[in-house]
């Protein structure tokens, strides 16, 4: 065990199955890296490239075909989708809800994993719904905690959704595109949020992103993929470089230093 590591990656490929007949292509290709405890990582990439099937094989959903991975310090193929979720919780870009619950009650539900294997499930106690209203304070949803999840704005849906992931109790924290479909006070928000999270809780945070300017500014770290393999990993200034982003992408940019943090900016050339 490598100490403050939340996970360690050893070669993964992983591939969607097309039928007994059909060749399946490889998502992710001999993928191996190091995800440090306690930092936030955020994973770039062009559409295609394996970003958010990556995500779901760090939280089991998926499994590799080929390859190991630990997940601090177990083998992650070892630990039963309910040992993950006491450990892990994953925010999918997908969030659609389809029965009309309120807000404290999806909120309520991420308490699923402590209430599972002790001989089927019990009902919520006081404890349960001290850390729910706890978490959707820290999320400045407690006061929407009666509205239906259909009756808020996407901001707030979105806050709700992370309240639910942080009463897991998670040590990791996946997010799958965060801030996609928000407007751009809500992207500050979320981002802003997640920071918070992983300064004052310790929280180990990895989320997927399209937007480099966010990444840049909000992550410790950054891994950058290209059709399924690793072309970079590091700090913000080490990856997001014009070379690197002109050779994964395939276009030009223009990169210089952020006004005030004095990160990487990227830039469209005019």
């Amino acid at each position: 065990m490598i100490p403050n590591v939340a996970y360690s990656l050893d070669h993964i490929s992983f591939s969607y199955s097309k039928g007994k007949n059909a060749a399946s292509e490889a998502v992710l290709k001999e993928l191996s890296c190091l995800i440090l405890s306690g930092r936030v990582l955020g994973i770039l990439g062009p559409n295609g490239s394996g970003k958010s099937t990556l995500l779901k094989l760090l939280a089991r959903v998926f499994r590799p075909q080929q390859g190991t991975i630990e997940l601090l310090g177990e083998p992650l193929s070892g630990l039963s989708q309910l040992d993950v979720a006491k450990r892990v919780a994953l925010v999918p870009q997908e969030t659609l809800q389809v029965f009309p619950f309120t807000i404290a009650e999806m909120v309520l539900m991420g308490r699923s994993p402590h209430h599972q294997g002790w001989g089927g499930w019990h009902w919520e106690d006081s404890q349960d719904w001290a850390v729910a209203q706890n978490a959707m304070e820290e999320l400045d949803v407690a006061h929407l905690g009666h509205r239906l999840v259909t009756e808020v704005s996407g901001g707030e849906r979105q806050r709700a959704v992370i309240a639910r992931a942080l009463v897991q109790e998670p040590k990791i924290l996946l997010l799958d595109e965060p801030t996609a479909f928000l407007d751009l006070h809500h992207q500050l928000d979320i981002a802003r949020i997640i920071k918070r999270l992983n300064r004052e809780r310790g929280l180990t945070v990895v989320l997927v992103s399209h937007d480099l300017n966010l990444a840049s500014q909000y992550c410790d770290q950054v891994l950058l993929l290209n059709h399924g393999r690793l072309a970079a990993m590091g700090s913000p200034q080490s990856v997001i470089k014009p070379n690197v982003i002109e050779e994964v992408y395939g276009c030009s940019v223009l990169v210089d230093r952020h006004p005030q943090s004095g990160l990487p900016r990227v830039s469209l050339p005019v």
